[in-house]
């Protein structure tokens, strides 16, 4: 991965082939793992968001699958802030406040198992809302849940039990990824500049950060290629960073091994294909007007306002490490 895959500057410009619809403000979705674009069955997505059920949406035809309906102790409908399938797509699971459930996937409704994250009567484990999830490559009992405490957990899927809890970072955990052999897992936050490796075999302490831009409360996600090597990130200033994870290191810190100005705005979103030479990133955050802001008010609020940046780069690129750019515009003039 060299600097040449910014060789080329080819742009095309397309529309998305399907909008779906959520009542209110989405606050996670995630792919059916066994999805197949040869059978559109499969081609599944499932999204949660401010006080609505679980959606399990069909991509090719935009219908409403099935839906799950979480419940509080009083039969109480609640929303789910994270998800996360397993593996196998046999269950889903939701992320709560001190709690995550599960539903078997064949079996949508209310029925769920719940996996308390805190146990009351010593008030040990881990607490916060349950803000992400990671599965194990190999052993489809072990996951990883994070929290917008700071903390990670690793459990078992069969007991529900808390098996260990690292926790190393300032803001709270946006998003989690296993390597592919199963002995790392790495962390990143919101309002938190590190993204840090754990050695599941000796947890306890942060193998080696990564440092990266990150100044308001989204998820920032990253991605981990299929040989353990190459991990890419996202910042804030547009920038695209990019780590070798085998370089020779003596400081805790790992040096950035490429950075490319991607957008104009914030990368929210990056994924590295599982098989070609091909990296999408995805830009744009929430802008406030100026006329809306209220100079006088010092709430927390304010502090994620943006009065001096008028720029709005909301789309999808696509970069071939093939030496190529290939951009998919998906701003508003072309989404409405």
């Amino acid at each position: 991965m060299t600097h040449n895959m910014l060789a080329y500057n080819i742009i095309y410009h397309k529309q998305s082939v399907r909008w779906i619809k959520e009542g209110e403000t989405v606050y996670d979705y995630c792919w059916y793992p066994l999805m197949t674009s040869f059978d559109a069955a499969t081609c599944c997505v499932a999204a949660t968001g401010r006080d609505g059920p679980v959606h399990l949406w069909n991509v090719f035809t935009g219908d409403l699958c099935c839906t799950y309906t979480p419940h509080n102790h009083l039969d109480e409908l609640i929303s789910a802030n994270s998800l996360g399938f397993t593996r196998d797509g046999s269950h889903l699971l939701c992320g709560f406040p001190k709690c995550i459930r599960v539903f078997p996937t064949a079996s949508p409704g209310k029925q769920c198992r719940m996996i308390p994250t805190v146990v009351d009567k010593c008030k040990f484990g881990q607490s916060g809302i349950i803000s992400c999830f990671a599965f194990h490559p190999s052993d489809e009992d072990i996951f990883a849940a994070g929290s917008y405490t700071g903390s990670v957990g690793i459990y078992s899927l069969s007991t529900g039990t808390l098996q260990f809890l690292v926790e190393g970072h300032s803001g709270g955990i946006t998003h989690l990824v296993f390597s592919a052999d199963g002995n790392y897992l790495y962390s990143g936050g919101r309002k938190d500049p590190n993204i840090i490796c754990w050695d599941i075999r000796n947890p306890g302490k942060a193998l080696i950060r990564m440092r990266r831009n990150v100044e308001t409360n989204q998820r920032m996600y990253f991605d981990l290629d299929s040989a353990n090597q190459y991990l890419v990130s996202g910042n804030h200033s547009g920038k695209v960073s990019m780590w070798d994870t085998r370089q020779s290191n003596d400081e805790a810190v790992l040096n950035t091994s490429l950075s490319f100005q991607a957008h104009k705005d914030c990368v929210n979103g990056i994924s590295i294909h599982p098989v070609l030479p091909v990296i999408a990133t995805a830009s744009g955050q929430r802008k406030f007007p100026l006329s809306s802001l209220n100079h006088s008010s010092s709430s927390d609020e304010d502090s994620d306002c943006y009065e001096n940046d008028s720029v709005q780069d909301n789309c999808l690129k696509l970069w071939s490490l093939a030496s190529q750019q290939y951009s998919i515009d998906l701003t508003e003039e072309n989404c409405t």
